[in-house]
C-alpha cells in the first residue's frame, strides 16, 4: 500500500467522524438523553422526581429569572438548571413549561421583586478591577392557583431536591405535622434552625407537651423525642406509648450518658424509660462508643510559655460510614459524626416478635467506655481498648408493638389540676415503626457540620411518615465522601506506584508506536 493510499483512508476515517459528531449533535438536539457515570447517577434524574413531574395533572409553569453573562461559577448554574428543567420537562408528559427572563432594566427588575426573587451581589472583575453586580438566580412555580419561590439558587448539589420538594409542596394539599417533644429539658425549636431550615419546606413542626394527660394529637404523623435531660414521668411515658398504639411513629434520639467537654467528665443521665424501652425490644447501654475513625476537637496546649491551638483526633467523637446498605434512609449516606455515643441493644426484639434492623454501627475497630466516663482528649489508648467492631449505634424497629403499660395501671398525673386520662388503654398496638440513636445532640445547631448528620435526620423523618421518594432525592447531595484509612505499606505501594507508572507507560505506548511504524515500513519496503 502506498504513502499516498495511507493518507487518504486517514482523511475519509477524519470526514466520516466528523459527519458523524455532526449527526449525533443533531440527534441530541431533537432527542432528549444523558449519559451520567457517576456512582449515584448524581445529574440524573431519580425515579421519584420522573414520577412527580409524570403525575402533574395540570400545567405547571416555571420562570427562572437569572441574569445573563455572569462570572464563573455562576454561569454554569445556568446550564445546571437548563439541563435540570429540560430533563424535568422530558418526564411530565406536556405539563411543564419554563421559561427563562433576564431581569435586566428597571422594568425587569421590579417584575423579578414583585414575583418574590431577590437579588443578591456578586463579584464581577471588570477592567482587571473588582466590582460588585446586581445579579438574579431565582425560580417562581405556578400551579393552578398556587405559587412557589425559591429566591436564590445557591446550592447547586441539591438542586434536584430544591426543585422537587417545590413541586411537591404545590401539588399536596396539606403538609404533614411533625412532633417534638418538650417539658423535659429538650431543645426547642428555636435551637434548631438547620432542622426547620429542611423540614419546614415540606412538613409543619410543632412543639407537643403531654403533661397533666394532655394525648399526642392525632394530626401528628411523627413524634422526634430528643436529648431529654430530667425524667420522663410515667403519665407522660403513657401518652407517648398510647400514641404508639395508635400507630404513631418514634424517633427516640436519647443520650445516655452526659457527657462534658469542657469538664471532661460525664454521668449517667437517668431518663426513667428503660423499661419502657425494653417493652419495645430495645436497650440503651449506659457507655461511650469510641472508635480510631473518629472527628477531632480543638485543644489550647502551652509549649515554650505560648498557648498554642492544635487538633487532635477524639475517639469518644465516632465518624461512622458502617451503614446498613440495605436501608434507604442510609444506604447513601458518607459519613456522620456522632457526639458521645451509647450502644444500642436490640436482643430483646425476637422475644417481643419484632423486626429490627441496625442502621449505624462503629467501625472495625472500636470499643466501649464504661462506668466511670473521664473525658481527655489527650488520652493515650492500647490496641485492647478498640478491639471490638460493629457496635450498632441505631436500630429501626417495626412491627406491632406490645403497650409497655399493658399490665400496669394508668398512671396518673402528680401536678394538682391534672385529669385522669379519658378512652380505653390500648394494650396492643397497630404496625408501627420506632427508630432509636444513641446519641441526642447530632442534629443540635451547636454540633452541625457535618451535611450527613442533618440528611440522615431528614431521611428519619421522611421514611417515619412514608415519605421515602424524596429521601433518594435528598441523599443524592454531592458530599465529600470520608477517605478510607489504608495501611501504611499500601501508602507506600501508591507513592512509588505514582512516580514510577507514568513514566513507563510513556515508554509502552512509545515501544508500541516504534514497532508499528517499524512493521509499516517493512510493508511499504516489501510492495
Amino acid at each position: 500500500m502506498s504513502k499516498r493510499s495511507l493518507k487518504s483512508q486517514g482523511l475519509l476515517r477524519a470526514v466520516f467522524a466528523l459527519l458523524l459528531l455532526i449527526l449525533l449533535n443533531i440527534i441530541s438536539v431533537r432527542v432528549f438523553s444523558r449519559l451520567d457515570f457517576t456512582g449515584n447517577d448524581l445529574f440524573t434524574l431519580s425515579e421519584a422526581s420522573k414520577q412527580l413531574v409524570g403525575s402533574l395533572d395540570d400545567k405547571l409553569s416555571i420562570r427562572a429569572y437569572f441574569t445573563e453573562d455572569l462570572p464563573t461559577p455562576y454561569n454554569n448554574h445556568r446550564r445546571s438548571i437548563l439541563d435540570q428543567l429540560n430533563e424535568y420537562k422530558a418526564y411530565a408528559k406536556g405539563n411543564l413549561q419554563y421559561e427563562f427572563i433576564d431581569p435586566s432594566g428597571e422594568e425587569g427588575e421590579r417584575d423579578a421583586q414583585q414575583q418574590g426573587v431577590s437579588p443578591v451581589q456578586v463579584q464581577v472583575v471588570k477592567e482587571d478591577k473588582f466590582e460588585a453586580k446586581r445579579a438574579y438566580m431565582g425560580l417562581v412555580f405556578l400551579y393552578e392557583d398556587k405559587k412557589e419561590v425559591i429566591p436564590v439558587i445557591q446550592n447547586m448539589s441539591s438542586l434536584e431536591y430544591d426543585l422537587s420538594a417545590t413541586i411537591k409542596r404545590l401539588t399536596t394539599s396539606t403538609q404533614k405535622k411533625i412532633g417534638f417533644l418538650e417539658g423535659h429539658g429538650e431543645p426547642g425549636l428555636q435551637e434548631l434552625t438547620r432542622v426547620q431550615q429542611i423540614l419546614s419546606r415540606q412538613y409543619q413542626l410543632t412543639s407537643v407537651n403531654v403533661s397533666s394527660h394532655t394525648p399526642v394529637p392525632t394530626d401528628i404523623a411523627a413524634l422526634v423525642v430528643m436529648a431529654p435531660k430530667s425524667k420522663i414521668p410515667a403519665s407522660d411515658q403513657y401518652e407517648v406509648d398510647q400514641y404508639i398504639m395508635r400507630g404513631g411513629r418514634v424517633a427516640f434520639l436519647l443520650n445516655k450518658v452526659d457527657a462534658d467537654l469542657q469538664q471532661r467528665f460525664g454521668r449517667e443521665l437517668n431518663l426513667d424509660i428503660d423499661e419502657m424501652l425494653t417493652s419495645y425490644g430495645l436497650r440503651l447501654n449506659a457507655d461511650l462508643v469510641r472508635d480510631t475513625r473518629c472527628a477531632s476537637v480543638s485543644i489550647v496546649q502551652q509549649s515554650f510559655g505560648f498557648n498554642i491551638q492544635s487538633q487532635v483526633p477524639f475517639p469518644l467523637l465516632p465518624l461512622v460510614s458502617n451503614f446498613n446498605r440495605e436501608n434507604i434512609m442510609v444506604k447513601d449516606l458518607k459519613g456522620m459524626v456522632l457526639f458521645f455515643a451509647s450502644s444500642v441493644d436490640t436482643a430483646g426484639l425476637a422475644s417481643n416478635r419484632l423486626q429490627g434492623e441496625v442502621l449505624l454501627r462503629s467501625s472495625k475497630e472500636s470499643g466501649r467506655l464504661k462506668s466511670v466516663f473521664m473525658i481527655n482528649p489527650l488520652m493515650e489508648y492500647t490496641p485492647a481498648e478498640f478491639a471490638e467492631k460493629d457496635i450498632p449505634l441505631s436500630v429501626l424497629v417495626s412491627g406491632g408493638f406490645k403497650s409497655a403499660f399493658a399490665n400496669k395501671e394508668i398512671p396518673l398525673d402528680t401536678s394538682a389540676t391534672a385529669l385522669p386520662p379519658s378512652g380505653e388503654k390500648l394494650v396492643m398496638g397497630l404496625d408501627t415503626r420506632i427508630v432509636l440513636v444513641g446519641d441526642g445532640d447530632f442534629v443540635r445547631d451547636q454540633y452541625m457540620g457535618n451535611t450527613d448528620n442533618v440528611t440522615f435526620f431528614a431521611n428519619m423523618i421522611d421514611y417515619l411518615v412514608d415519605d421515602a421518594g424524596l429521601i433518594t432525592i435528598r441523599s443524592k447531595d454531592v458530599t465529600t465522601p470520608p477517605l478510607e484509612q489504608i495501611s501504611d505499606g499500601t501508602k507506600g505501594a501508591l507513592k512509588y506506584g505514582n512516580l514510577v507508572a507514568p513514566p513507563l507507560l510513556v515508554l509502552g505506548y512509545g515501544f508500541i508506536r516504534w514497532r508499528v511504524r517499524r512493521a509499516q515500513r517493512k510493508a511499504l519496503e516489501f510492495k
